[in-house]
């Protein structure tokens, strides 16, 4: 497989850093775009020193300036998008403050089709372009207290479904990977948070709630998603697109 240029967004930690490394040691080349420049920064440097091809830069993914610009200021072709950033609030509807909700639908759905935009172009103009959304478990089924969450990831796979048929006369494709949990620093977060919410210990959230649900009783790992974004990267998936891969331990098979 040819070795091609990545963009990954949230890729200074949790999924992205995890795809990033494991991509990257394919031989692949990784733009890290985090809103954290110190933590982005450092990232790509430790990839570097284990001969990984990377680099960092600072991104606001919510900034429509920023991201139509990004073609421009990187100066070279990307190859392949990966829309990773997502943050998460767990609360009762009711209490759900509406900034907060608007920034989630703005991180994890608006962002995306803003970055497709950006770099379509140039995915055209190459004849070559593999845009992965990273979506999740709740981008097929839902969860309580997690409203904005779950509405931003549905809405990736129409989003993809109609990227795809926008796409269809060139070799664009595109796809959303939807991991059940993966133990991310995001992830930690909800098992405090679904503590509260549900008045129960952290533990019974893990058990009863994370992983009860599912047969294989195991969080999902980065190699699985790093290995899921490489066949979607390859040739062999060159007619796979506005496709949903769930990766759920047999989750949805109830």
């Amino acid at each position: 497989m040819k070795n091609r240029t990545l963009f990954i967004t949230g890729g200074a930690s949790g999924i992205g850093r995890g795809i990033a490394e494991y991509l990257g040691k394919q031989g692949h080349r990784v733009i890290l775009a985090d809103i954290n420049q110190q933590a982005v920064e450092q990232c790509a440097e430790e990839l570097s020193q284990s001969t990984i091809d990377a680099k960092g830069v600072c991104l606001d993914v919510c900034d429509a300036q920023q991201v139509e610009a990004l073609p421009e200021v990187l100066n070279e072709p990307v190859d392949v998008l990966i829309n990773n950033a997502g943050i998460q609030h767990v609360s009762k509807l009711e209490d759900f403050p509406a900034a907060q909700w608007q920034r989630l639908i703005d991180i994890m759905l608006v962002a995306p089709a803003l970055l497709t935009k950006a770099f379509l172009p140039g995915m055209r103009a190459n004849n070559f372009g593999r845009i992965i959304n990273v979506g999740s478990i709740h981008s097929v089924i839902a969860s309580p207290y997690k409203s904005a969450y779950v509405a931003a990831k549905h809405g990736l796979l129409g989003f993809a479904k109609t990227v795809a048929l926008e796409t269809g006369d060139c070799n664009v494709t595109i796809n959303t990977l939807c991991p059940a949990y993966v133990k991310t620093p995001l992830v930690e977060k909800q098992i405090a948070a679904q503590a509260i919410e549900n008045g129960i210990s952290e533990e019974d959230v893990v058990n009863k709630i994370m992983l009860e649900p599912m047969p294989k009783k195991a969080f999902i790992e980065f190699d699985e998603l790093g290995g899921s974004a490489a066949f979607l990267i390859s040739d062999a998936a060159r007619n796979i697109t506005a496709q949903t891969m769930i990766l759920d331990g047999g989750w949805t098979a109830r």
